[in-house]
C-alpha cells in the first residue's frame, strides 16, 4: 500500500507563498492520480487539486484557480502544491490523496490518504 506524508505547512501572513511537498513511500508512485484537500475548522472537507499520473492533465478548485499550482516529480515519488498569493480563508489542514483512478481523486473517495499538514494565513 502507498504511505503518504505531507510537509511544508506553516503560519504565514496574507499575501505571502508556501510549497506543500507530498513523499510517497510505495513504489508504484508513477501509477497514481494524485491530489490535494484541505479541511478547515467546522468545515467538510474540499477539494484542491489533482494531477493525473502522467501530468497531462490538472484540475483545480474555483476558489485556488490563478494563484495555486499542482505538480509532480516521479523520479523523486513527490507532488507538490505551490500557493501563491495566499488568503486567510486558505486556513486549514491539507491532506495528499493517491488512487489508480482520477476520477476517484476528484471526487474525494481516493484509497490513500497522508495525515495532513497545517496551514495558517493571517491577516
Amino acid at each position: 500500500q502507498e504511505q503518504l506524508v505531507e510537509s511544508g505547512g506553516g503560519l504565514v501572513q496574507a499575501g505571502d507563498s508556501l510549497r506543500l511537498s507530498c513523499a510517497a513511500s510505495g513504489r508504484a508512485f508513477s501509477s497514481y492520480s494524485m491530489g490535494w484537500f484541505r479541511q478547515a475548522p467546522g468545515k467538510e472537507r474540499e477539494f484542491v487539486a489533482a494531477i493525473t499520473r502522467n501530468s497531462v492533465s490538472t484540475y483545480y478548485a474555483d476558489s485556488v484557480k490563478g494563484r495555486f499550482t499542482i505538480s509532480r516529480d516521479n523520479a523523486k515519488n513527490t507532488v507538490y502544491l505551490q500557493m501563491n498569493s495566499l488568503k486567510p480563508e486558505d486556513t486549514a489542514v491539507y491532506y495528499c490523496v493517491a488512487d489508480f483512478l482520477p476520477t476517484k481523486v476528484r471526487d474525494g473517495i481516493p484509497v490513500y490518504w497522508g495525515p495532513g499538514t497545517q496551514v495558517t494565513v493571517s491577516s
